[in-house]
């Protein structure tokens, strides 16, 4: 009994052991899960946060591939048609953070694309500029490059260098900028205007009232003595938004040298949320140049008109047709044109 007992008062203290021995135990708490990605919702939708900055980042860009064609004659007798097939990838990185001046911004866009054989593919630096609140300084598009929506008007588009201000409200917008001009808008004139030191000066104003947007625009190119008026609007009609467009141009000069003047005008028709319709119509008129001082001469004459269809496929994918129709006096032919696109965006 006595080795009984022995035995009973150890497995005693040995349990009172364990148990203080488990009541002090130290227990790790489990690790937080780490925050790789976190959003950045004060400029939209698409932003993450830099990880240890309080910059914000977006990433977005397409792929594209196109088949353009072409049908004309090159004489009595000989019909000809051409068609080509075109690939561009297109990458853009929108950097954003807030100063005591305001928003700071940059933005990078490169593009690439091949058509034809290998040696035609390029890489490119599509846009790469700096805004501060209303200040922006850099390489891009201009006021020129916002035209109609549909694929028939030809008004106007530069990418250029450039430094100005631009005052916005919600209800209109008015901006100057000093561009650096480098050739004409089309390249038609290669000999009338070169050099990479020219000087333009253009300026906008918009505004919106209820469903209508009209812009203003003008620029003059200092090195071609000569200038270009541009005046746009848009409405929403019925179904859809109806356009138009008018320029004119006092002679050749980087803004725009396609013609003295110019009108446009479409219908962009939402038939659902997939399928869109858009027929368009341009005229030209007074589209001879005189290369010596670079004024337009005669009364030549051009129109076009056109139907584009736009399709989304999925969240994401979208397809395009373009059909073009376009008799210039002095051509050989009329001229017959298009592409079809299928376009990923992301």
């Amino acid at each position: 009994m006595h080795m009984k007992s022995l035995l009973l008062a150890s497995s005693a203290a040995l349990m009172a052991v364990s148990t203080a021995q488990a009541a002090d135990a130290i227990v790790a708490a489990e690790p937080e899960p780490m925050e790789y990605v976190r959003v950045c919702d004060a400029f939209g939708t698409g932003y993450f946060y830099i990880p240890g900055t309080e910059t914000c980042l977006k990433i977005n860009g397409y792929v594209r591939a196109q088949l353009d064609w072409s049908s004309f004659d090159r004489g009595p007798g000989v019909d000809d048609f051409d068609w080509n097939a075109r690939t561009r990838g297109l990458l853009t990185v929108n950097a954003k953070s807030d100063t005591e001046l305001g928003a700071l911004a940059s933005t990078i866009t490169v593009r690439t694309w091949a058509e034809g054989d290998a040696t035609q593919n390029s890489l490119d630096l599509d846009e790469a500029f700096i805004t501060l609140g209303g200040f922006r300084a850099g390489y891009g598009y201009n006021y020129w490059d916002n035209d109609l929506s549909g694929e028939t008007d030809d008004i106007g588009s530069n990418r250029i260098n450039q430094i100005g201000y631009e005052f916005t409200t919600d209800a209109f917008s008015v901006g100057i900028f000093a561009d650096e001009l480098t050739k004409t808008y089309s390249d038609l004139f290669p000999g009338y205007y070169t050099g990479n030191d020219n000087v333009g000066i253009e300026g906008q104003i918009s505004g919106t009232f209820g469903g209508i947007k009209a812009y203003l625009l003008g620029g003059y190119d200092f090195a071609a003595e000569n200038g270009s008026v541009r005046a746009l609007m848009t409405a929403d009609i019925g179904p859809g938004q109806l356009g138009l467009a008018g320029i004119y141009s006092s002679g050749a000069n980087a803004y725009y040298d396609l013609a003295e003047w110019t009108v446009a005008a479409q219908y962009a028709l939402k038939v659902n949320d997939k399928f869109g319709i858009t027929p368009g119509v341009q005229y030209w008129w007074n589209r001879d140049v005189n290369l010596a001082n670079g004024d337009f001469s005669g009364d030549s004459e051009a129109w076009r008109a056109g139907v584009t269809l736009d399709y989304a496929i999925t969240a994401g994918l979208d397809s395009k047709v373009s059909v073009q129709y376009t008799e210039e006096d002095g051509a050989a032919a009329d001229v017959w044109s298009g592409f079809f696109r299928l376009q990923r965006t992301f």
